[in-house]
C-alpha cells in the first residue's frame, strides 16, 4: 500500500471512529427525553410498545460502524474504537460533574436547577451504558468474526445482522435493567422498554444492511481488496 492509501486509509479509520464516538456519547446525554417512534399508543398484553428513549436514535449508528470497521480494518480496529468510545464516555461525566458543580450567574440563560434536571442523571446512564455497551459491543464484534470466519468473508448480511441482533438485545436488557436497578427508570417501564428498544434496534439493523454493502463496496473497490480482504498495516 503506497502513502497516499496509507493516509485516505487513515483518514478514513478517523472519520468513523468519530462518529463512532459521538453517536455514543450523545445518546448518553440526551436520554431522558422519550417519545412514540409510532404514531399509535400500543400495547400487548399490558406491555407497551414503540415508547423509546431519544437515546436511543444515535446509538444503532455505533454497531454500522464497528462491522464497518471489522470488515475493512479488522477486529483490532473495531476493539480500538470501543475501547476509545469508554474513555470519551467516562471524560464526559467528569465534564458534566463539574458543570453541575460550578453555580450559575443570576442572569444566566440557564440557572442550576433546569442544568442539574437535564443532566443530573447522565452519570448514572453513561455508567449503565458502558457497561451494557461493553458487553454488546465486544460480543458483536467477536460474533461478526465469527460468522466471517465461518462463511469465508462471504454473506455479508448474514454476519451484519446475527451479531447485531444478539448484541443489541444484550444491550438493551442490560441497560434498561441498570438504570431501573439504579432508580433513573421505574420498574414498571422496563419490559415495555426492552420489547420496544430491541424491534427498534433490529428493523435499524435490516435497515442499515444495505448501507453497510455499499460503504463497504466502495472502500473495497478503492483499495483494491478482495472478499474477506482487510486493509493491513498500522494506522499512523
Amino acid at each position: 500500500m503506497n502513502q497516499k492509501d496509507k493516509a485516505l486509509a487513515d483518514q478514513i479509520f478517523l472519520f468513523l471512529a468519530a462518529l463512532f464516538i459521538t453517536s455514543l456519547v450523545v445518546s448518553n446525554l440526551i436520554f431522558q427525553k422519550f417519545f412514540f417512534w409510532y404514531p399509535v399508543d400500543t400495547s400487548i398484553f399490558g406491555i407497551p410498545l414503540f415508547e423509546l428513549s431519544v437515546g436511543i436514535l444515535p446509538y444503532p449508528i455505533t454497531f454500522l460502524i464497528t462491522d464497518l470497521i471489522s470488515e475493512i480494518f479488522g477486529k483490532k480496529k473495531a476493539n480500538q474504537v470501543v475501547v476509545a468510545g469508554i474513555f470519551a464516555s467516562f471524560f464526559s461525566i467528569g465534564i458534566l460533574l463539574v458543570a453541575d458543580a460550578v453555580p450559575a450567574i443570576a442572569y444566566s440563560p440557564i440557572n442550576d436547577a433546569t442544568f442539574n434536571q437535564v443532566f443530573s442523571l447522565s452519570p448514572l446512564a453513561v455508567l449503565a451504558s458502558m457497561i451494557a455497551y461493553l458487553l454488546a459491543q465486544f460480543v458483536d464484534i467477536r460474533i461478526y468474526h465469527f460468522w466471517k470466519k465461518i462463511t469465508q468473508g462471504k454473506h455479508l448480511w448474514l454476519r451484519n445482522n446475527f451479531s447485531t441482533f444478539a448484541s443489541q438485545f444484550l444491550d438493551t436488557f442490560t441497560v434498561i435493567l441498570l438504570l431501573c436497578f439504579f432508580g433513573v427508570l421505574s420498574w414498571d417501564m422496563f419490559l415495555g422498554l426492552v420489547v420496544s428498544g430491541f424491534i427498534f434496534k433490529v428493523l435499524v439493523a435490516v435497515i442499515d444492511t444495505p448501507f453497510l454493502y455499499l460503504f463497504v463496496y466502495l472502500i473495497r473497490k478503492r483499495f483494491g481488496l478482495k472478499i474477506g480482504e482487510e486493509i493491513r498495516y498500522e494506522l499512523k
